[in-house]
């Protein structure tokens, strides 16, 4: 963060800034006043938005004043949907390689996350359900899955999600998925949501953020769809952690969601090139495996005979400049790896990859 010249593929954002649409809603809300509290779940014309977005999006119906809480970032929907479902001592299935905030979160609880790491089987990644059953015993509570994964690219098929569902079910656990990566798949203009698949009694929860899709990282605004009785404790919650979102960012967050289809296919077809670029380029590099990825915006090849990745990573920063994080941040299965956020402006990746490929080969 002190060195100069330093080409930043470790943050997980893009460098395209908030529309300019976004902006000015967010100036016309102060202008109108909207500077003052809110409810702890939001306003009632921001979850409305949601509602409508769900509806048009996937088809699913879901209650704006009782199953949405509005949060101050996807990372605080993990916390306050976390939080309520887990006492101390419980324990949390997490699939890893994954952003590591939702373990973190886990121990801050005082409760015990598992991570059950996700191989790569026929080439891409996959869930291993023996692994899964093994893993649990009679304090697990919880299972938790991002799709599209940070950091694997990884997407779950439908068939997939069903099967994660029908385990959670079974075994009488809540299910949060992270969906905070939902609009960026390179195959669809929307990844399904495990609510198309959910009944209203189920012990569901979704996790979102504006921040990716959006480019709002900065603005601080997520949310959380959940079952009425969940939403209602995170209501609460929400009291206790930040009160609510803010108030303007919330009614530019519902123009980001009524005009942003655009600007977000833009940012799609964007990412989907430097994807290409930069899968082509790694598959050309000695010891690579990389797994093409389907949604999110990185890149999580595995090098071989590697058994240090912060060491690696470290040493790339300090000879070439290049900042990557280090598979090991992400968890069991993360090792060996390192993550490629590929978000950058293409001459950056262009570069990157150079000086990554003259490294590998020095």
């Amino acid at each position: 963060m002190t060195m100069d010249g330093v080409l930043k593929l470790y943050f997980g954002e893009s460098n395209v800034p908030t529309p300019d649409f976004i902006k000015e809603a967010a100036q016309k809300a102060m202008a109108d006043g909207y500077t003052f509290y809110t409810s702890n779940a939001g306003l009632p014309s921001t979850r409305e938005a949601l509602a409508d977005y769900y509806q048009r999006m996937h088809g699913v119906s879901v209650d704006p004043g009782l199953q949405i809480v509005i949060t101050a970032s996807g990372v605080q929907a993990l916390n306050v949907g976390i939080r309520c479902v887990l006492d101390p001592g419980d324990e949390a299935l997490v699939l890893t390689p994954a952003w590591p905030n939702g373990s973190a979160i886990i121990s801050m609880a005082n409760a015990k996350p598992v991570e059950i790491a996700q191989p790569i089987v026929d080439g891409r990644y996959s869930i291993d359900f023996s692994a899964l059953e093994a893993a649990v015993t009679p304090r697990t509570r919880l299972l938790i899955y991002t799709s599209p994964s940070n950091p694997l690219g990884w997407v779950a098929t439908v068939e997939e999600q069903q099967q994660l569902l029908d385990f959670a079910r079974k075994h009488n656990l809540w299910l949060l998925a992270d969906e905070v990566y939902e609009r960026l798949n390179y195959s669809e203009s929307v990844t399904p949501s495990i609510l198309r698949l959910a009944t209203p009694d189920d012990a569901v929860l979704v996790a979102q953020s504006f921040s990716k899709s959006y480019c709002m990282t900065g603005w601080r605004l997520g949310w959380l769809v959940a079952r009425k009785d969940l939403a209602a404790r995170a209501t609460q919650l929400n009291e206790f952690i930040i009160s609510h979102a803010p108030s303007f960012g919330q009614r530019a967050a519902e123009t980001a969601l009524r005009d942003g289809e655009d600007s977000l296919r833009e940012l799609v077809q964007r990412l989907k090139g430097n994807r290409d670029y930069c899968l082509g380029e790694l598959r050309q590099m000695p010891g690579m495996t990389v797994p093409a990825p389907e949604g999110a915006f990185y890149l999580f090849p595995r090098i071989e005979g590697l058994t240090d990745s912060f060491a690696f990573c470290k040493k790339l920063l300090m000879e070439t400049k290049v900042g990557l994080a280090p598979g090991v941040a992400f968890g069991a299965g993360g090792e060996g790896s390192i993550r490629v956020c590929y978000a950058a402006e293409l001459p950056i990746l262009e570069e990157a990859m150079s000086r990554l490929k003259n490294f590998l080969l020095s």
